[in-house]
């Protein structure tokens, strides 16, 4: 089977040659033989392809100058399995999950692989066209039968026939501003139809932010009430997309709780998720989706949470032959002895801070921080974390050794991003391109490594939150500074994303001889950025306390204890795994002292 998909985005028929020929028509050898494989659009703004024409040579594919043309070859097998094709030659989704009551089904891969898709067709809101278009649509049997004999068949009858209640909690929780107004009890109190809202709200701990306008409500607040309006409506059928957004650790221990108890009263649950270690905290059993990102997705057989997790960090579905990363994920079971920093230049050095805001008091123990030092910030929301950012950036000054105390250039990547939405992508990369502090070495990785190039023609509000946080971080460690501070940058970005930014993170500090303080409430993805941990406790809104930076072992052992949560380590991949409150495994590592890294 093979599929052509054309990124209609940077398809530029008018500007592919300035002699008018159309380089992926020209040299096409099927279209020189007479056939009409690739030809013009009526309108002139696309090219056509006709897949059952193409032979896969891929001449298109390397002389079009914008790379918007991906021919792919697929096991024939799956010509049966296509399910949903946004139109001829665009993404194409292969197979379904098959979600289960009383179950949570959880989701992981990268972004731009059809997650957000497959939810949709979950919820009625896009309806399945098993690659047909026109006249040809399936109706509602078509579709039922197609999936006979399966569990499938019964969800979209119970579907199609409204016998089933579905109820979706979105991804951009930042835009719920935009459609949802008024006061935060009253949009729960009318979502709430079984009056559950007292005790949602003791679990979610929203009784604070009740009488608040939900136009004010932070991230994490936002995420809070968008999963509390979501469970009260008493749906059949919960499609949650990344819950763990902005939530802190503690939150989203709470959130994968709360959303485990559905599953009490018998209601189908399908989650996408990120945060490896929710993911499998909250999770009955996955299904991987893998393919290309924009091109196609495959939705993998189910597999049990453990097993579906580490296949897909190991990279190769053993079922289905097929290998999904050149590379496993690979993890440290104990923390890397890095000591060069003792030695290296101070960058910052600060004494004992304190900051009242209104009713919240923050105090900071002194510190220093050292060239090429990342410190990874771990603490509650609401407990200080972005006041110490502030106070980095616009109110401690540098004592770099005996030197005169002057002011820090600073670069900030916030947890709400501001770049002007009118601006095009290619703007950015033309920034760093002509950057003269940055090496040739510096710019090409940051560029590739974020995959600017493949939304460089898109303008800043057209993006998506992973794509949009992808052009922030490039923003921030391209702008000359001191100090990069960075402000949950993992948040929307996939599993794949995520390990990509903290090595980029890495290299990019290590090179420019730089620190930087990187806010993180994913713990796996902390672990692979940070050199040391800042910790605060305290009081959410009220009191504050951020420790001086510790090593990796005593800085998530003094958070986690604070937390109330150990990890253990998954015997083949040495992932992080959250232990259920109370077990012998939680037990035994309170008792020794070990929360997160476990001695031999």
């Amino acid at each position: 089977m093979r599929i052509a998909v054309l990124n209609k985005d940077r398809c530029k028929p008018d500007k592919c040659s300035p002699f008018g020929e159309k380089p992926c028509i020209k040299y096409c050898p099927k279209v020189r033989t007479g056939e009409k494989t690739i030809e013009l659009s009526s309108d002139g703004k696309n090219v056509l392809i006709t897949e059952s024409l193409c032979t896969g040579c891929g001449i298109c594919i390397k002389k079009c100058p914008f790379n918007a043309i991906n021919i792919v070859n697929l096991p024939d097998p799956l010509k049966n399995q296509m399910t949903y094709r946004y139109g001829p030659d665009q993404f194409t989704l292969f197979r379904m999950a098959i979600p289960k009551k009383g179950k949570v089904l959880g989701l992981i891969g990268q972004n731009g692989i059809g997650k957000s898709t497959m939810l949709n067709i979950l919820s009625g809101e896009l309806k399945m066209n098993l690659g047909r278009f026109n006249d040809e649509v399936p109706s509602d049997d078509n579709i039922i039968n197609f999936f006979k004999g399966s569990e499938l068949q019964q969800y979209f009858i119970e579907l199609f026939t409204n016998k089933s209640k579905v109820v979706q909690k979105p991804q951009n929780i930042t835009l719920i501003p935009k459609y949802v107004t008024g006061k935060v009890y009253n949009l729960l109190k009318k979502n709430d139809l079984n009056d559950r809202l007292d005790t949602i709200v003791k679990q979610l701990n929203l009784n604070e932010i009740l009488d608040r306008s939900v136009s004010v409500l932070s991230g994490g607040e936002l995420q809070r009430v968008a999963i509390a309006a979501a469970y009260l409506k008493d749906a059949d059928v919960y499609l949650i997309d990344e819950p763990s957004s902005y939530l802190d650790v503690s939150e989203r221990i709470n959130m994968a709780k709360l959303i485990r108890s559905l599953t009490d009263n018998n209601k189908t649950v399908v989650v996408v998720e990120h945060d490896l270690a929710i993911l499998d905290y909250l999770s009955d059993y996955i299904s991987l989706l893998y393919g290309v990102p924009g091109s196609y997705g495959i939705i993998s057989h189910p597999q049990g949470v453990r097993v579906g997790i580490n296949i897909y960090l190991n990279g190769y579905i053993k079922d289905e032959n097929v290998r999904i990363r050149n590379e496993p994920i690979r993890f440290h079971e104990r923390p890397p002895i890095n000591s060069s920093f003792d030695s290296g230049a101070i960058v910052l050095s600060y004494e004992d801070l304190e900051k009242t805001l209104g009713d919240f008091h923050l105090t900071v123990d002194g510190s220093e921080i050292h060239a090429g030092e990342i410190i990874g910030i771990l603490g509650a929301n609401g407990i200080g974390k972005s006041t110490f950012i502030d106070l980095l950036a616009n109110q401690i000054k540098s004592n770099i050794e005996n030197a005169e105390s002057k002011k820090l250039k600073v670069s900030i990547k916030p947890q709400y991003i501001k770049i002007i939405e009118s601006k095009i992508v290619s703007e950015i990369i033309n920034q760093i391109r002509l950057a003269p502090y940055l090496s040739q070495p510096y710019k090409k990785r940051l560029i590739n490594g974020l995959k600017l190039e493949e939304i460089k023609n898109r303008r800043i509000s057209e993006l998506s939150g992973g794509e949009l946080q992808r052009v922030a971080i490039a923003n921030c460690l391209s702008t000359e500074a001191d100090i990069y501070l960075l402000d949950e940058p993992s948040a929307f970005l996939d599993v794949e994303m995520r390990l990509q930014v903290a090595q980029l993170l890495r290299k990019s500090i290590e090179e420019l001889k730089k620190s930087a303080f990187v806010v993180e409430h994913d713990i796996i993805t902390q672990d692979f950025i940070a050199d040391s941990i800042l910790v605060f406790e305290g009081i959410p809104g009220l009191e504050g306390k951020a420790f001086a930076p510790l090593d990796l072992r005593e800085g998530f052992n003094l958070f986690l204890k604070l937390m109330g949560i150990t990890f253990r380590r998954e015997e083949l991949t040495k992932r992080p795994r959250i232990n259920k409150v109370g077990s012998t495994k939680d037990a035994y590592q309170k008792r020794i002292n070990e929360y997160y890294y476990i001695p031999k």
